[in-house]
């Protein structure tokens, strides 16, 4: 665990490992630590967001009507170069896997699997969010990826970590499928990035070169006893309970894609009466008949939902 780097202190660190920074107005002071009642820190780690979509920068900084900014402390563009966003604790991480914190923490490897969304990550983890559609087919131009390297390792330098504290949000949060490249490949670049003399040996690139070839995006995974407890809990509890956001949200568009559920009652991360209604309805297309057909999600239907609607997997 470390006390987090002043803007000062980060500016200087990601200078000296060859980045070129933009400053966006106000980003010294931009944190969600007086709003929450929480101060950031102290920090074991980074991750590596993708943005799921394109020129997003101002939106990472000033956030959302159901989430404010900043949601990164850095945003990374195709061809805008890096950005510094906030100081201080950010929306970017949210409900993490206690257990992969930990590992971060101590440095052990691999990650554990994230089964749980059990603390938050916003306390202790720095983000990137890098601009990129996060759909498998969006390239990462080299020039790009290679500042994301540096980005990450400039921190690890900073606090004297390795690439060990390095993670993806899929890798800590379930359900998340950010970022859409292969985390062991993006560490090892790092740890490459660190036995490296900063700046010297390792400058960014100073002209765009050819895109990397996209790699392709892990689905999202629903974890099975998280969802059934959600639907047994939600239709009961009162008004705007949410037991599993993420998981029922992909339960639910994966109904509505199929045709099982209208569109208006999807997203609210509430697995309702109309959601159970839905899924009997497909137990019952997959011929289950009556307690095998009551709307509870079971290993064997959701799996085949996942897989028929093609965007989740799931976990048991």
């Amino acid at each position: 665990m470390a006390t987090p780097l002043t803007a000062a202190q980060m500016l200087a660190a990601l200078k000296a490992e060859g980045l070129t920074v933009h400053e966006h107005t106000g980003w010294t002071t931009h944190n969600r630590d007086a709003a929450t009642g929480k101060s950031f820190g102290p920090v074991i780690g980074v991750l590596i967001h993708h943005t799921a979509g394109h020129g997003d920068k101002e939106l990472c900084y000033k956030g959302r009507s159901d989430l404010p900014g900043p949601l990164c402390h850095a945003w990374l563009g195709k061809t805008d170069g890096l950005w510094t966003i906030g100081n201080g604790r950010a929306n970017h991480a949210g409900a993490v896997d206690l257990d992969v914190l930990n590992a971060l923490r101590e440095e052990h490897a691999p990650l554990p699997h994230d089964n749980q969304a059990n603390a938050d990550g916003n306390d202790c983890l720095y983000g990137l969010e890098i601009e990129n559609l996060g759909n498998g087919k969006d390239p990462y131009p080299d020039a790009q990826y290679h500042q994301a390297v540096l980005w990450a390792a400039a921190i690890c330098r900073a606090h004297g970590w390795s690439e060990k504290s390095v993670a993806g949000h899929k890798e800590v949060q379930p359900g998340k499928v950010d970022p859409s490249f292969d985390m062991d490949d993006f560490r090892a670049d790092v740890k490459k990035q660190l036995a490296a003399s900063a700046t010297k040996t390792s400058p960014a690139p100073t002209k765009p070169s050819k895109p990397t070839k996209p790699t392709k995006a892990s689905k999202p995974r629903v974890d099975l006893s998280r969802l059934v407890a959600a639907a047994k809990n939600d239709p009961g509890a009162k008004q705007g309970h949410v037991s599993y956001m993420a998981g029922t949200n992909l339960t639910e568009a994966a109904l509505v894609k199929l045709g099982y559920l209208a569109k208006t009652y999807a997203g609210d991360g509430s697995f309702g009466t109309t959601t159970v209604a839905a899924y009997a309805k497909w137990q019952h297309h997959l011929g289950y008949t009556g307690t095998d057909a009551n709307g509870i999600p079971g290993k064997i239907s959701l799996s085949r939902l996942g897989e028929k609607s093609g965007l989740f997997t799931v976990v048991a």
